[in-house]
């Protein structure tokens, strides 16, 4: 019985997700749903983006937490339009939620819109959102072995940000073996080395994300 629940519970969430894939599409919106665990470093990464993007595109942010808003607050500071979902305990979210959130947007003035999943390293990679790609973020002090733990998240992102890289020589990261291991669960999905606060390294996924875009909308990115 458990597992026909789960069923019909994705079921109805990837009916959702195939309607917010079209809405999306059809205004030439590039939907990124950014998941991690808590702490690795979500919003500084997605304020760094903005901050790299923003001159080329009309960036909005849906800001996805358990509870609070401190988040989307910080992006509202930044002068970015930003939407709060709360879950109220739920450790993902859903095709469903990200529909509510969009109707409060203009989505004709957008290119991008930047999603950042519950911190979790588990459910959300599970649950279709409609987005155009999913993309993972893992800090240098989680430890080089999640691949291990946690493969699912790894095999389902188009690419892996490393952050807080600048913290290398700090931690018993090993790098060699992380990339390794990456490669084996997914092929050759590109792995960007950043520092989010420091900028550092930011430059180049902003570029990985800029030809995403334009190929999505059928632009050249040059």
């Amino acid at each position: 019985m458990k597992v026909d629940i789960e069923k019909r519970i994705l079921a109805v969430n990837d009916e959702l997700a195939g309607s917010n894939r079209e809405l999306f599409a059809r205004h030439g919106v590039f939907v990124l749903d950014l998941m991690a665990s808590p702490g690795a470093g979500k919003t500084s990464t997605i304020l760094a983006t903005i901050d790299a993007l923003r001159d080329r595109y009309a960036i909005a942010v849906i800001e996805g937490d358990i509870a609070s808003k401190v988040d989307a607050e910080k992006v509202r500071a930044h002068g970015i339009p930003a939407v709060q979902i709360n879950t109220g305990g739920a450790c993902h979210l859903e095709s469903a939620m990200i529909r509510r959130a969009v109707d409060t947007l203009d989505l004709d003035a957008l290119d991008l819109i930047i999603i950042e999943n519950v911190g979790n390293l588990v459910c959300p990679s599970d649950f279709d959102l409609g987005e155009t790609a999913k993309v993972m973020i893992l800090s240098v002090p989680e430890g080089h072995d999640k691949p291990y733990k946690y493969p699912n998240i790894f095999q389902v992102s188009e690419a892996v940000i490393l952050n807080k890289y600048d913290t290398m020589g700090v931690f018993d990261f090993d790098e060699e073996e992380f990339r390794e291991v990456v490669k084996s669960l997914n092929g050759q999905v590109p792995v960007f080395p950043i520092s989010a606060t420091k900028g550092d390294g930011v430059s180049a996924w902003a570029e990985w994300l800029v030809a995403r875009i334009d190929a999505a909308k059928g632009e050249d990115s040059e």
